[in-house]
């Protein structure tokens, strides 16, 4: 997969899944757009991306609850690099609040607004520049997307509606030469257990819960998305738009392996 000369931005690309997907797309030789609220991180990814000859790598601060901040992205991409090939809707957020207790609306709109609402103002600003290249969308949603979870109520409305999104905007945009397609996640070894719940042993429990759960027995890495995502975007998938693709070590299917399990042992 060769992305020399194309333009990449990513959304919330200043650590974890974000990071690993620039990092990836900046490997394969395209030039990458680091997004995030913290200036120190942000430039610690752009560091990563090492000067090449003709590829750069350029960051800039954006708080997606701002439609200006959408807005100077746009303008800042466009204005250094004159194009747009990839969007990559990587930014988002996990509950804070559970249903039914005090603080929850508060929570629901938040995270609609940050998962589902800025999605749609950035995609709607970075349409025209797709057109003219022909270019990619991939949102990253979730496996919560596909299977509820009763304590991540408003996170898991939010992925299947943007799941809804990418579908009908491959509809909508794959005449006009646009695929557009989802990767789903289940659990990926970044900071943001531990940045969301302040809980130091929450990663160690997910990993162990996923060695005892998931099929392929391991949590999943950043990379594994960053692949899925490569591969999407790339010609190789030139007949594939509207699709869901699951990055979850089979975990979707975990029950019925269970079950079966107990069937035939």
């Amino acid at each position: 997969m060769d992305f020399t000369g194309k333009v990449a931005l990513i959304t919330g690309s200043s650590s974890g899944i974000g990071e690993g997907i620039a990092i990836k797309l900046w490997s394969l030789g395209a030039n990458v757009v680091i997004t995030g609220r913290d200036n120190k991180r942000i430039q610690e990814v752009v560091n990563k991306c090492q000067n090449r000859d003709n590829q750069r790598a350029l960051g800039v601060r954006t708080d997606l609850l701002v439609d200006k901040d959408i807005e100077e992205l746009v303008a800042k991409t466009v204005g250094e690099f004159g194009k747009i090939d990839i969007l990559v809707n990587n930014a988002g957020i996990g509950p804070t609040t559970t249903f039914g207790t005090p603080g929850y609306l508060e929570s629901y709109d938040v995270v609609m607004n940050t998962n589902v609402r800025s999605i749609q103002v950035l995609t709607q600003l970075v349409i025209p520049y797709l057109e003219k290249t022909n270019g990619n969308i991939v949102n990253i949603s979730s496996v919560a997307g596909l299977k509820p979870l009763p304590i991540a109520m408003d996170y898991c409305m939010a992925k299947s509606a943007l799941d809804m999104f990418t579908k009908c905007l491959a509809l909508y945009l794959g005449p006009k030469g646009i695929r557009v397609n989802s990767v789903n996640p289940a659990a990926i070894r970044t900071p943001i257990f531990e940045r969301n719940s302040r809980n130091v042993d929450l990663l160690a429990i997910t990993e162990a819960n996923c060695q005892q759960k998931y099929p392929l027995k391991r949590i999943g890495e950043p990379e594994d998305v960053a692949s899925a995502v490569a591969y999407l975007c790339s010609p190789a998938a030139s007949f594939i738009t509207g699709a869901i693709l699951p990055v979850d070590g089979g975990s979707l299917r975990a029950d019925d392996i269970s079950v079966a399990a107990k069937k035939y042992n």
